[in-house]
């Protein structure tokens, strides 16, 4: 065998041995946010959103980003986010727009199969669909952030690719950004994230008759 073959093939053996080590890694520490994460009864996240396109003139940092707020306990969140609050209860999603006073009711959830990773799915989303690598590592605010690079495994998904930063001390997440298949940017970063909150009883209910003395339609 010549000298170039062997050191192709312990080249190879190299990089293939370090990608394993790099999926490990990256595992464990998925599985530590997850853990961390859960061992809260329940989470109030403040975050910002943007959204960039380049190759329609749309470029990061053009807009200001929008601020939106989430509970969640469980399968139960309360999201206000662009101008309307999104409740689900765990059965039903209400939808309440306030700008046009106006309600949806659906009989459950966001469709995760569409692809998008809504704000109520940002902190488990990544725990099925996707292959996963450590990225960068970088120092934000003080805070030294882990990226992890995830891949969906099915090839039909809207989306190419999601870059999941986490802070190493919290084991927090701390920025999501996830592109599609139309060069579309979006980028999702906590502001603050704080568990074991005190929240009322109604935090995660849908008062009807409250919206029907405000005149709210309700579909």
């Amino acid at each position: 065998m010549k000298k170039t073959t062997v050191y192709f093939i312990l080249l190879f053996l190299g990089i293939s041995t370090n990608s394993y080590a790099q999926k490990n890694k990256a595992e464990q520490l998925l599985d530590e946010v997850s853990s961390k994460m859960t061992s809260y009864t329940n989470m109030k996240i403040i975050f910002n959103a943007s959204l960039s396109n380049e190759a329609a003139g749309i470029n990061e940092g053009d807009e200001p980003p929008m601020e939106g707020t989430i509970f969640l306990e469980g399968e139960k969140y309360n999201l206000n986010y662009i101008g309307s609050n999104f409740i689900f209860d765990g059965l039903k999603l209400y939808i309440i727009n306030h700008d046009e006073k106006e309600i949806a009711i659906n009989d459950s959830d966001f469709d995760a199969d569409d692809g998008f990773i809504y704000p109520s799915k940002l902190l488990t989303f990544y725990q099925n669909g996707y292959t996963y690598q450590l990225g960068k590592t970088t120092h934000i605010n003080g805070k030294e952030i882990q990226f992890v690079n995830l891949t969906p495994i099915d090839s039909d998904s809207d989306i190419v690719k999601v870059e999941l930063g986490i802070e190493l001390k919290t084991k927090h997440i701390y920025k999501l950004s996830q592109i599609g298949t139309n060069a579309a940017k979006t980028t999702f970063t906590i502001i603050s994230l704080k568990g074991n909150e005190k929240l009322p009883k109604s935090t995660f209910t849908f008062d009807k008759n409250s919206y029907l003395k405000k005149n709210y339609i309700i579909d």
